[in-house]
């Protein structure tokens, strides 16, 4: 039982890393189809400038503009998946952002997706910077 247990959770986190990358593909493509079928018709995203984004539509039209105007290269590298409840995940990661000039914003990024009949989507997305160290004494 503990092997199957293992080898499904290891096909879900295949599974969530594909969604992960799929994202990051469609948004550097600017492909608003295909960023839309990977949410969740409720999904939000809360960006590290404080925007909330609330439903499929708000989040992909901001995804891309976002993705427009700031340009530069983005990368996701998740350093965890933990599977909360069947059918349901959150991945956690590095999240980068290369800007004009060979400088980066790096943030960390998580990911709450759901399993539904058609697979794994994104229900929820939170970008955020790192806090400052507080002051020493």
């Amino acid at each position: 039982m503990i092997a199957a247990s293992l080898v499904a959770q290891s096909s879900d986190e295949k599974a969530i890393r594909a969604i992960v990358q799929k994202y990051m593909d469609a948004r550097e493509s600017q492909d608003a189809q295909a960023v839309e079928a990977l949410f969740t018709s409720d999904a939000d995203q809360l960006v590290s400038s404080g925007e909330w984004r609330k439903g499929r539509s708000d989040v992909v039209r901001g995804t891309l503009a976002s993705s427009k105007n700031s340009g530069g290269k983005r990368t996701i590298t998740l350093t965890s998946i933990r599977l909360l409840a069947p059918g349901v995940a959150m991945a956690d990661g590095r999240y980068e952002l290369g800007l004009t000039g060979g400088d980066s914003r790096k943030m960390w990024t998580s990911f709450v997706l759901t399993r539904g009949s058609d697979g794994w989507r994104i229900a929820a997305i939170r970008n955020m910077l790192p806090a400052p160290a507080p002051p020493s004494k």
